[in-house]
């Protein structure tokens, strides 16, 4: 496959090379392997279910730790809300007032999640805003029928020209309502809730990952929040930005793998997923990062219960951080006994649910001592996981490489081959789902930052069939942040209580108690 004068500049302008371009070309021909599922990840085989005093006994690891260790707070929250208004689009699109009842549409359209919308209608934090702006542009508003109302109020929050929240940023919508009509964002609760764990001496570090055209409005709202925030909780923030990087898009193609063009014969090249984040973390510097997305936020008063499996999860990692360090150091040392090696052994395999390999024993104790350095020295981990109660979501399983390696991964369904009657029924198996609660480490035993990229299992990618000006198109998304991008990190999975996890997929998910406030701030 040739490139013209013009597709090489264009590749160079993307900070891609040619030879990266065609390796996505032969990922779509030969298309990408199938994760092997050997089990799910349960309790007591891959998850860990702690006892009252285990957690206390961490959160005081963690309570200990904290102010000697630098602590970031790591969200990726670069996606539009559109597809939080996904019913409420189709209905400003089908439904015509004059022409049929609220009602009747309803029923004939089987519109469960619409009838919900407008039963719950004044308990959106956004209700006072949108009504606020129907009335300036419809003075007579109050006078229309009560069809025509539940489509203007829909037209008002979506209309280009109007409201326009299918087009912001989730993280800056308006989640939360408080006394007074106090209206809070998911990136103030955001704050708010990092203050209750990831701050040392009184000072809380935040990093963002958002869209680069939303960069004004994320620090307009901090610079409006910011006073408030910080006089409410004693802490200061430190808040940092960064943006999906071009050079981790991917190229797209037809549907028989030939280079997609567009109408003026430029390449599509398209963004890769929440995947291409592994080189944003890949780029900062701290000892216990904290992961969660824009989305997964509370009202205040359950924030504390939030926050304590937060610690919980970080008490974990700097325990085990700190016996792998230990150990390590130990490594280098090179005068090791039998015992002292078994014992690293176990280490891994019963605190790291690292598989050891059935040759380890065989090796010579040179190779065992390599071995165990290779196996330990990884960034670190530790995922909650929640009960799975039908929520769509990763899950926690034991997954076979193609070298033969068991590990632990979480695991998207498109990952899984469905015609394959063995491993569907592993998957119907699964108990826990991922949440995107995860603590993790960076940083070696020698304080040195590891290279994310190189953990990273680039067969973990996905393919996705999509249209471009009605043309279909075949795109590539790179292995998932927390799935392929950490694959070959050391991983251990935690049970935590559903209360933590309370993302906003759609819009009605803000009737839900952990979103509604009975009392303020």
């Amino acid at each position: 496959m040739k490139f013209s004068e013009a597709d090489l500049e264009q590749i160079e302008k993307k900070g891609l090379t040619p030879k990266k371009v065609k390796q996505q070309i032969k990922i779509f021909k030969n298309g990408l392997p199938f994760t092997h599922l050997i089990a799910a990840a349960t309790i007591g085989k891959g998850i860990t279910k702690l006892t009252a005093e285990e957690e206390a006994a961490y959160i005081k690891v963690f309570e200990d730790k904290k102010n000697t260790s630098e602590l970031l707070k790591f969200v990726p929250a670069s996606g539009a809300a559109t597809r939080m208004f996904k019913f409420l689009f189709q209905f400003q699109q089908d439904y015509d007032p004059e022409t049929e009842s609220l009602n009747s549409y309803i029923n004939n359209t089987d519109a469960k999640d619409l009838s919900l919308f407008f039963l719950g209608l004044k308990k959106f934090p956004f209700y006072d805003e949108v009504m606020a702006k129907l009335l300036e542009t419809y003075p007579d508003y109050n006078k229309k029928s009560r069809d025509e109302k539940a489509w203007l109020f829909v037209k008002a929050m979506l209309d280009e020209d109007m409201l326009d929240y299918g087009n912001y940023p989730k993280g800056l919508l308006p989640f939360h309502e408080y006394k007074n009509k106090v209206i809070s964002t998911a990136f103030e609760e955001h704050l708010f809730e990092t203050a209750l764990y990831s701050s040392d001496n009184c000072k809380a570090k935040l990093h963002f990952t958002i869209s680069e055209k939303y960069k004004d409005k994320f620090k307009s709202e901090f610079e409006r929040i910011q006073q408030k925030v910080e006089t409410k909780t004693g802490v200061k923030f430190e808040i940092s930005f960064s943006y999906q990087k071009e050079s981790t898009d991917t190229i797209a193609v037809t549907p028989k793998n030939k280079l997609f063009r567009e109408e003026d014969g430029s390449l599509l090249f398209r963004p890769s997923g929440h995947g291409a984040l592994i080189e944003n973390l890949n780029d900062l510097e701290a000892d216990v990062i904290f992961m969660k997305n824009i989305d997964n936020v509370v009202v205040y008063k359950y924030k504390e219960e939030v926050a304590k499996y937060k610690k919980v999860l970080a008490g974990i990692l700097m325990e085990l951080q700190e016996q792998a360090f230990a150990y390590l150091r130990k490594l280098d040392e090179d005068n090791l006994e039998e015992k002292d090696l078994k014992e690293i052994a176990k280490f891994l395999s019963k605190k790291m649910d690292v598989k050891i390999s059935p040759e380890f024993k065989k090796y010579k104790s040179k190779y065992q001592i390599e071995y165990l350095q290779e196996k330990l020295n990884r960034p670190i981990r530790i995922c909650g996981m929640v009960k799975n109660e039908g929520e769509p979501g990763g899950g926690p399983f034991w997954v076979k490489n193609e070298d033969g390696v068991i590990s632990l991964q979480i695991v998207e369904s498109a990952q899984i081959n469905m015609k394959d009657k063995a491993q569907k029924s592993i998957l119907t198996k699964s108990t826990h789902f991922n949440p995107v609660d995860i603590v993790c480490s960076v940083k070696d035993y020698k304080g040195e930052k590891f290279n994310l990229t190189k953990y990273v299992d680039p067969s973990a990618a996905f393919i996705t069939e999509k249209t471009k000006n009605g043309r279909n198109l075949k795109a590539l998304e790179l292995p998932g942040l927390w799935n392929g991008s950490m694959a070959n990190w050391n991983t251990v999975f935690v049970e935590v209580p559903l209360i933590t996890f309370n993302p906003v997929k759609t819009v009605n998910d803000l009737l839900k108690a952990p979103h509604q406030v009975l009392n303020g701030h």
